[in-house]
C-alpha cells in the first residue's frame, strides 16, 4: 500500500510540473509573438502557482489518481489569456500559441528520454529510475493526446474554433458542458482503445530513442 501511495503522489507531482510547463509554453510563445497580456498577468513563468486551475490541476486529477479504479488521468492548467494584438497574423498566432502547449509535452518526453539515456550509458539507471522515466514519458504523451481533443477548455477546441470559424457564443455554450463531456469521454471503451494504441506507439518510439542513446 505504501509503494502504491508513493507512486500516486509522484504521478500527481509530475502531472502538476508537466501542466505548468504546458501553460508556460503557451504564455512564452504568445510573449515571443508580441502579445503583452500573458507577461502582464504573470504567466511567463514556470512557477506552478501561476498555472493552477482548481478543477483541472487539483480536484479532477486527485480523484482520477487516488480514487478512480480505472486508468484514465486527465488534467489541465488555468488557460492563458491572450490578446492577439496583430490583426494581420491573428489566426496564425492563435494556432501557434495553442500548439505550443501540447508540443511542450512532447519536448518534455524527448528531453527526459535523452537525459536518462545518457545517464544509463554512463553509470546505468536503476529500475526505479527507469520507472520514473516511463511515468514522465507516458504522462506527457497522454497530455499531448488529451489536449488536442476539440472540447473546451482543451487546446484542440481553439484549433477547431479557428478552422471552422466557430462563433464565440457557440464556443461559450459548449464550454458550459465541457467537464461532463470529458469525464464521459474518457470512460468510453472505444476512446480508451484509441488512447491505448497511441500510448503503445509513443512508448515504443521513446524507448527506441532511449535504447539507442544508452547503447542497449
Amino acid at each position: 500500500m505504501e509503494i502504491i501511495t508513493i507512486e500516486k503522489v509522484t504521478l500527481f507531482v509530475v502531472l502538476i510540473a508537466s501542466l505548468s510547463v504546458h501553460e508556460w509554453a503557451h504564455a512564452l510563445s504568445a510573449d515571443l509573438l508580441g502579445d503583452p497580456l500573458p507577461r502582464s498577468e504573470g504567466r511567463v513563468t514556470l512557477d506552478p502557482r501561476a498555472h493552477i486551475d482548481l478543477w483541472g490541476t487539483i480536484l479532477i486529477p486527485i480523484i482520477m489518481i487516488f480514487f478512480n479504479p480505472g486508468i484514465a488521468i486527465i488534467g489541465w492548467g488555468k488557460p492563458v489569456n491572450i490578446s492577439l494584438p496583430n490583426p494581420k497574423s491573428k489566426v496564425r498566432d492563435d494556432i501557434l500559441i495553442t500548439l505550443a502547449g501540447p508540443f511542450s509535452n512532447v519536448a518534455i518526453a524527448f528531453t527526459v528520454t535523452v537525459i536518462f539515456g545518457l545517464w544509463d550509458r554512463i553509470v546505468g539507471v536503476s529500475d526505479s529510475s527507469f520507472d520514473l522515466l516511463f511515468l514522465i514519458v507516458q504522462l506527457n504523451c497522454l497530455l499531448f493526446f488529451f489536449n488536442l481533443i476539440p472540447i473546451p477548455p482543451l487546446d484542440g477546441s481553439h484549433i477547431l474554433k479557428r478552422l471552422i470559424k466557430m462563433k464565440e457564443e457557440t464556443y461559450r455554450n459548449l464550454s458550459k458542458y465541457s467537464i461532463i463531456i470529458l469525464l464521459v469521454l474518457v470512460n468510453i471503451e472505444s476512446f480508451s482503445l484509441i488512447l491505448f494504441e497511441f500510448l503503445n506507439y509513443s512508448n515504443s518510439f521513446f524507448y527506441y530513442i532511449f535504447a539507442k542513446i544508452a547503447g542497449t
